[in-house]
């Protein structure tokens, strides 16, 4: 199924050459309206003109999450405050948060580019959508929210928490799709089984964004309460979600690439690196008015394919994104990414999908503390069994890692439940008694 189906089957030639006309109006626009992209651009000796081929894209400096906040809040906005007619922000956890301003033409597209992602996933004018994200400033509700009424879905605008009244009106309104973060949508799955409906639900379709969804935590909703599971991707800097998704061959994730430009560079050195190598994910949005962006560091890893898909689409693929430049660890000289982690503990029967890793710093060298619930707390009670299971993870994880660390196996729902995204990491290495 196609939202769009002329531009998501254009030929690559098509493809390129509507990415170079639309690169060229977004320098130009963001030049002559974004004193502080006018500026940089002359620093580096950069005019529109001299964009004449999508690789020219290189000559344009990067565009980092600093950038931005130093220019908060609307310093990068393009058209006048009368012209913006929504604002988003991110959780501005670490810092003021990051500002998007939306034009009606930049919700049109966004909207548009949220349904193909949605209907390539499966999603039709006939499900009953229930939104498990929190509304807000945050992009992610209000994103899938537009493009589920766009292709006619109902809509259950639900937001995030109250976990027991999501499962029952999920039951009693007959969801066929959910919303949510992957780790809330385990948490969920675990709930309705914990109430004995998860075989009354009408679930049939996830659509998961805004952290990352590893095979095994999609498997293991799967397993729980037997829906098909998609992820999508997107960022509050690129307009929220809608720069991917998977189709229902799930073989990587399709980037709207007659909206956004997408580079693949060694994120120490900032170089372009070829088709299928892995990366730091660069994007250039082609289509917004408010808020243009240029060569946007996402800190995601992934890699791009650009050979057509079963579905018949042809736009690039990109992998899941496995893990984040500023969320790797690095431990006695070992890089660490969560995902690695992830992928160990839900392999073992005995514990659940939620963890903490907890850093601590030990005659002055780092050590990873990686802290998981127990399936079973009775387990707990039984020492031998217990040392048995911690010792398998630990060898495990340290076959991945390459690298030993310290497992420990609590009480289930011992950890604390997120309704967003999930808190992984525990730093106490600056706390002088931990």
């Amino acid at each position: 199924m196609f939202w769009q189906k002329d531009a998501e089957t254009m030929p690559r030639a098509e493809i390129r050459a509507l990415q170079l006309k639309k690169l060229q109006h977004t320098v130009k626009w963001g030049y002559d309206r974004v004193p502080y992209y006018h500026n940089i651009m002359e620093k580096a000796g950069v005019t529109p003109d001299q964009i004449q081929s999508l690789d020219d894209v290189r000559r344009l400096p990067f565009t980092t999450k600093a950038d931005l906040r130093d220019n908060y809040p609307f310093g990068l906005f393009a058209v006048p405050k009368k012209e913006i007619v929504e604002i988003h922000a991110s959780s501005g956890t670490t810092g003021k948060p990051i500002v998007g301003g939306y034009t009606r033409h930049d919700l049109d597209v966004w909207s548009d580019c949220v349904a193909r992602v949605a209907v390539a996933a499966g999603a039709a004018s006939d499900d009953i959508s229930q939104i498990a994200f929190g509304y807000g400033l945050f992009t992610g509700a209000f994103g899938l929210h537009y493009a589920l009424e766009k292709i006619g879905s109902m809509v259950v605008p639900i937001s995030s928490g109250n976990s027991e009244k999501q499962i029952m009106l999920m039951k009693d309104f007959g969801t066929t799709l959910l919303v949510a973060t992957p780790s809330y949508a385990v948490y969920l799955s675990e709930l309705a089984k914990d109430m004995g409906v998860a075989d009354q639900l009408q679930l049939r379709l996830g659509l998961f964004g805004s952290e990352v969804c590893t095979a095994e935590m999609r498997d293991q909703i799967e397993k729980n309460i037997g829906i098909t599971v998609t992820d999508n991707y997107g960022l509050t800097e690129l307009g929220g979600p809608g720069v991917s998704g998977e189709c229902r061959y799930r073989n990587g994730l399709h980037i709207n690439e007659d909206h956004f430009l997408a580079e693949i560079i060694n994120p120490d050195t900032g170089e372009v690196l070829p088709e299928g190598e892995t990366g730091e994910l660069v994007i250039t949005p082609l289509s917004k008015e408010a808020f243009p962006i240029f060569r946007y560091r996402t800190k995601d890893i992934a890699k791009i394919t650009y050979e057509p898909c079963e579905c018949g689409r042809t736009f690039a693929r990109m992998n899941k994104v496995v893990g984040r430049t500023d969320d790797m660890l690095i431990i006695k000289g070992v890089n660490v990414f969560p995902s690695q982690i992830e992928s160990v503990l839900i392999q073992s029967p005995h514990i659940g999908p939620h963890y903490q890793l907890i850093l601590r710093k030990k005659n002055y060298m780092d050590n990873l503390e990686v802290k998981v619930e127990l399936i079973d707390g009775s387990l707990l009670d039984q020492y031998g069994a217990l040392e048995k299971v911690a010792g398998q993870i630990r060898a495990q994880l340290r076959t991945v890692l390459g690298l030993d660390c310290k497992v420990t196996l609590v009480e289930p729902r011992s950890i604390e439940r997120s309704t967003g995204k999930a808190k992984r990491i525990v730093d106490l290495r600056n706390e002088p008694n931990a």
